[in-house]
């Protein structure tokens, strides 16, 4: 009894902290973007150009499914949980890049970049570290890291070689095409690295929400009897 209720306590906090900081992250994204839009700049292909914002605006909808899921006692698919892997990966190297590479640059207020680049990032990595609605990832999924920033990396490249746009400075095509190559091979060797690390920690249990157990075997989701 005392176990089943732990469980009812966990799935809840689960489903409503996803949700919560979804939504969170949701307002802080329109907040940014209409101090954007104030100062005359709100274009929104400018604004989620940003690998940052894009990255906050899909992991907030990725966060907020899985929350429901769990506050309804729904099963989480793999396909679900692959993407919020992939998700925490790109998270990963969000706060990498920002706090270690090119701390303190951008824009955005202090309390939006903190929030984006590091209270976002470490809440959700500690989510898919402690909570273990996610099956086991098999390792030959793990290059689905790479397809969302790689189209990112293309239209963002793009746009630097056409309109001169580029959301940050060590993608400016000036730069010439050994630093570029070198940058955006370092750039997926990264994601590689914490999609390793984020398909290793799906391998370790965590606290399942109520109704369901993970197959460590299977990879599989299944409603406990």
């Amino acid at each position: 009894m005392q176990a089943a209720i732990e469980q009812r306590r966990v799935s809840g906090v689960t489903g409503y902290l996803r949700v919560g900081s979804g939504v969170l992250v949701l307002a802080v994204l329109t907040y940014a973007f209409s101090e954007r839009i104030a100062a005359g700049d709100g274009n929104p292909f400018d604004f989620f150009g940003y690998f940052t914002n894009l990255t906050s605006l899909l992991t907030s909808v990725v966060l907020i499914a899985t929350g429901a899921r769990v506050l309804a006692g729904r099963r989480v698919p793999t396909w679900l949980s692959i993407a919020r892997g992939v998700a925490t990966a790109s998270l990963i190297v969000v706060a990498l890049i920002y706090n270690l590479v090119v701390p303190g640059t951008g824009s955005a207020p202090p309390w939006v970049s903190a929030v984006l680049h590091v209270v976002f990032p470490l809440a959700v990595v500690l989510d898919w570290i402690r909570v273990g609605d996610r099956p086991p990832l098999p390792w030959r999924t793990l290059w689905l890291v790479l397809p969302y920033p790689l189209i990112w990396l293309a239209v963002v490249l793009s746009r630097g070689a056409t309109d001169g746009w580029v959301p940050y400075g060590f993608l400016l095509p000036e730069r010439g095409l050994l630093a570029m190559t070198a940058t955006v091979g370092g750039l997926l060797a990264a994601l590689l690295v914490a999609g390793v690390l984020i398909w290793a920690f799906s391998r370790v249990p965590g606290f399942a929400p109520r109704r369901w157990s993970i197959s460590r075997r299977s990879g599989s989701s299944l409603p406990e009897e």
